[in-house]
């Protein structure tokens, strides 16, 4: 068995700021429409409404707040906050488990997140909440604008979680923007994500030496650079449109098992913005030599980026993963 030795991990520190470590994410603004697509079989239907189970849930908390509530926690739409992400942070000071909440509003919340992910998702999800908070009672949440209005998105922070809800109000973002998942297990074998690793390893030990020199990069970017280069843009790797068909096969498998967590909807708008950028072909996996724990060869810091899609994970010493999916303007 190997043993892997045990990194510092600054971002998350003990005595680390609740408003510390925040990062904006550029390129928000989005455009363009796709067509329904096939997948898996069946017609992908398109990204979630404000009639989605999660937004309306999102929409019932927001009217349940009072106006001292809706002073503390409801922000204009366009407000600077809605922008930024952090794998360690908290958008309000007020946590969920306060008096500030009634215990109706606390159900509210857990049919938000019920909503938002899928059935695995959720229990990985409430897993990575009581290892790394203590619970959802210690994160907090903050909505942006209002259900009337057409623009609203309700939101979630705390340790290793930056989770939205928005109805599509932001057009062509998959997860309402930029967010942000993980867990502080440093035991690969216990770490909630690890999976995530070896499925992605999976595709670098199917690379020909040629291929793997490719896509094998020494030091890594920032975590939180996950900002969106459109067509345009210089991504480190290689491209997905060079492998052969049962190699992209094995990237296609890949990619469901790193989505398998969120709902469909999601899933379906991911879908419909890799396909309107262009599909898998421009898309780049970059595993980095940096990082790897134990030095076994299994990549813990991997990062698939193309024109409309970035998911940086960050293994070492624990994971952080951030995820940017959208149309650049």
């Amino acid at each position: 068995m190997t043993t892997r030795k045990q990194l510092e991990c600054l971002d998350c520190s003990s005595s680390f700021n609740r408003r510390s470590f925040i990062k904006t994410v550029g390129g928000a603004a989005l455009v363009g429409a796709a067509a329904p697509l096939m997948l898996g079989g069946r017609i992908v239907q398109g990204a979630p409404t404000a009639e989605s189970a999660a937004e309306t849930a999102a929409a019932q908390f927001f009217n349940s707040l009072s106006d001292d509530q809706r002073q503390r926690i409801v922000f204009p739409f366009d407000h600077e906050l809605r922008q930024k992400i952090s794998a360690n942070w908290h958008i309000t000071d007020l946590s969920i488990r306060d008096d500030f909440y009634s215990d109706d509003q606390r159900r509210m919340i857990d049919e938000i997140l019920r909503g938002v992910t899928s059935e695995e998702g959720y229990e990985k999800l409430q897993q990575q909440m009581d290892y790394d908070a203590g619970g959802v009672g210690e994160f907090s949440v903050a909505c942006f604008g209002s259900p009337d209005s057409g623009k609203f998105e309700w939101e979630l922070t705390g340790r290793h979680l930056t989770l939205r809800v928005d109805g599509n109000s932001v057009d062509k973002a998959a997860f309402g923007g930029p967010i942000v998942y993980g867990h502080g297990e440093e035991d690969p074998a216990s770490n909630l994500y690890h999976y995530q690793t070896q499925k992605v390893n999976e595709v670098f030990k199917a690379l020909d030496a040629t291929q793997a020199d490719k896509a094998l990069v020494k030091n890594a970017p920032k975590e939180s650079a996950v900002q969106l280069q459109g067509g345009e843009g210089s991504f480190p790797g290689i491209a997905i449109g060079e492998l052969s068909s049962d190699q992209q096969q094995l990237v296609e498998g890949t990619l469901k098992t790193l989505l398998a967590v969120y709902r469909q909807e999601d899933v379906d708008e991911v879908m419909e913005i890799l396909k309107a950028a262009g599909g898998l072909d421009p898309v780049h996996l970059a595993f980095y030599q940096q990082g790897d724990i134990g030095n076994d060869q299994e990549w813990d810091i991997w990062r698939v980026e193309g024109p409309s899609f970035v998911w940086h994970f960050r293994g070492a010493p624990h994971v952080h993963a951030y995820i940017n999916i959208g149309m650049k303007s």
